[in-house]
């Protein structure tokens, strides 16, 4: 009988990762229920296992069972959670079929409160960056707004940036406000929420061109 790479991958036997080697296509499979043994990695705590189906065998980090959850929801050990997270990439907002994040749903759970607590911090960390414009550059001062509409369906985080010291303007605080209480929604990254960026974004678009217009000094 063969081995049964879901125990082994649950005691980090030292005989997964040959077999794996052997036959590359069992690191990304999944049983009845969608459980693979990325989720048992992150489970069990075997963070060399986590690293080396992501990093050796290229398993989706963020692989989702029946529940629509991936190996984040699994995590019990803080250790676990950083490692998808800050090593591997994991989707830190991503929901399962409940409309649960992981921290949401650990949190809910109360066993793992350390876990719980990183994944809030790490949630917190990322709205502000929404709300800073750290994960993107898309700006409302120069050259970019004479921009062409955005593409349907494009997911996007702005940024506010400060003009050059010698420009004058100055970023509406009612736009930046606008922006960080959208992106404190939890249906930021939802296609309505998305809708909603960029109807915010192209009504900026037009203030700024429009004001633009007016302030231009006449050319004789």
């Amino acid at each position: 009988m063969p081995p049964n790479p879901f125990l082994l991958a649950a005691d980090n036997s030292p005989a997964l990762l040959p077999l794996l080697r052997e036959n590359p296509a069992l690191a990304g499979q999944q049983d009845e229920h969608g459980y693979s043994l990325l989720h048992a990695a992150a489970s069990y705590n075997h963070l060399d296992l986590l690293r080396a189906l992501v990093q050796e065998f290229t398993v989706d980090v963020n692989l989702r069972d029946e529940d629509e959850e991936t190996a984040l929801f699994v995590v019990e050990t803080v250790d676990a959670a950083k490692v998808l997270i800050e090593e591997l990439g994991a989707e830190l907002m991503s929901k399962g079929s409940d409309g649960y994040t992981a921290h949401q749903k650990i949190a809910e759970e109360g066993d793992f409160p350390e876990v719980a607590e990183y994944l809030r911090l790490k949630e917190a960390e990322h709205a502000r960056g929404l709300s800073n414009g750290t994960n993107g550059d898309l700006t409302l001062n120069g050259d970019d707004h004479d921009m062409p509409p955005l593409p349907e369906g494009l997911n996007i985080s702005v940024s506010t940036v400060a003009p050059p010291e010698d420009d004058g303007n100055e970023v509406d605080p009612e736009f930046r406000r606008r922006i960080e209480e959208l992106a404190q929604r939890d249906d930021f990254h939802s296609e309505e929420g998305q809708a909603m960026l960029r109807q915010l974004v192209q009504d900026a678009i037009a203030d700024e061109n429009l004001t633009d217009r007016n302030v231009r000094p006449r050319q004789d």
